[in-house]
């Protein structure tokens, strides 16, 4: 709705011939370009939900819904609602009411979400955008100190990729390179490693090391039982 609005703003502010000749552009790069849908959950973004937690953060309130997660109870939620990231999965962030600790909650996974009477602000020194900055994906745990050694086959390619705002990147004697960042979300980092298959070893932290290697474990074992 919004857009239209943008639409119908920007075409009543245009003059006719301009309109006439830019309409048939349009039209070739509509049929000329795409989006390429990659594997992955697909996030969920209910204009009501998204409404009201709008509606909490503006006004400085509660906000309560109930929380569901595979294989743990239904939970009823009270938080100081903070921002929305959105991404491969949208996230409420909010912070306890009780203990300040910022949180993040799917909201596909959210149900009878409202704005609370009260009052429940984020706290005074919170930056949505450094809060994000912190993970490498959406996922916030503890935040590491990560070194990547890339090899000379995919250093073109690494120094071209936006790893982290962080980042640092150190050429190395063989034509390889080394990435350094400091974040958390080791499990979406090894998820993204492994499309990068011989060209990165993991230097540093431990952590990541053993995420991958877990995960390596439970597609092994998965395999295993396909060919039972």
């Amino acid at each position: 709705a919004a857009l239209e609005a943008l639409e119908r703003k920007l075409k009543s502010a245009m003059r006719s011939t301009t309109l006439n000749r830019l309409a048939p552009d349009l039209e070739a790069l509509v049929r000329a370009e795409t989006i390429a849908v990659q594997a992955g959950p697909r996030p969920s973004a209910d204009e009501a939900m998204l409404a009201e937690i709008r509606q909490a953060i503006l006004a400085g309130r509660p906000l309560g819904f109930i929380y569901s997660r595979p294989g743990a109870e239904a939970r009823s939620r009270n938080v100081a609602p903070c921002g929305v990231m959105f991404g491969r999965a949208n996230y409420l962030v909010a912070a306890d009411r009780e203990s300040g600790r910022i949180q993040t909650f799917r909201l596909d996974r959210m149900s009878a979400v409202r704005a609370e009477a009260g009052v429940a602000s984020p706290p005074p020194d919170f930056d949505l955008q450094a809060f994000a900055s912190q993970s490498f994906g959406i996922y916030q745990d503890e935040i590491e100190d990560v070194v990547l050694k890339v090899s000379p086959e995919g250093a073109d390619e690494a120094r071209a990729w936006r790893w982290h705002p962080t980042q640092s990147l150190e050429a190395q004697p063989d034509g390889g390179v080394v990435v350094r960042f400091r974040a958390s979300g080791m499990r979406e980092l090894a998820w993204h490693l492994f499309t990068w298959g011989e060209q990165v070893q993991v230097v540093a932290p431990e952590r990541l090391k053993t995420v991958m290697a877990d995960a390596l474990a439970a597609a092994g074992r998965a395999l295993d039982r396909a060919q039972v």
